[in-house]
């Protein structure tokens, strides 16, 4: 966290995993960001950013987009500078979604995944995904704008949950309140 506020400010969310078997369909993972606004933080995204996309505002950048994971350490990173956002949004979810296009593929068939939520040099989250193994799309984290804080500060919640869905419906639900 950032000094002596509690909030989150600007976070780099990154993912790696390792290419595909040889002769197989390359493995391509995608972060996700939606984007909520304060009236529906549970209806539709506002907007979402993820591949050949990116905020309005500038706010979300995808500054690594990877279709083969292959390299060293992570193969995808997003910034979301929340601090930046217009107070017109309370809710930004973060999430993981596995093209389809070589045959259904789980996260437990694809080696070595990661994923990892950091704020400056400290680490809010690491996780390898293992407790959505059969799951073709996952949610990460979410942030909350506080309303009821001195300033509106930024909350970070972990937010893992696996969806057995395709990318497009992904963006479209990965928000939505379950219970």
């Amino acid at each position: 966290m950032s000094g002596l506020n509690k909030g989150v400010g600007k976070v780099e969310v990154a993912l790696k995993w390792d290419p595909s078997p040889a002769g197989s369909p390359a493995h391509d993972l995608d972060l996700v960001a939606a984007v909520y606004a304060a009236d529906a933080p549970y209806g539709p995204p506002a907007y979402l950013v993820h591949f050949d996309s990116r905020s309005p505002d500038g706010t979300i950048t995808l500054h690594r987009d990877s279709r083969t994971g292959q390299g060293l350490g992570y193969d995808e990173a997003m910034t979301v500078e929340l601090t930046r956002l217009a107070a017109r949004y309370a809710r930004v979810v973060v999430g993981v979604a596995i093209q389809q296009g070589g045959g259904r593929l789980t996260f437990g068939q694809v080696a070595r995944t990661g994923v990892r939520v950091r704020e400056g040099y400290t680490d809010l989250l690491e996780d390898a995904l293992d407790s959505v193994a059969d799951a073709t799309a996952a949610t990460i984290a979410e942030f909350v704008r506080d309303e009821g804080g001195p300033s509106a500060e930024w909350l970070f919640r972990p937010l893992l949950r696996g969806f057995d869905i395709d990318p497009s419906t992904f963006g479209a639900v990965m928000g939505e309140h379950r219970a």
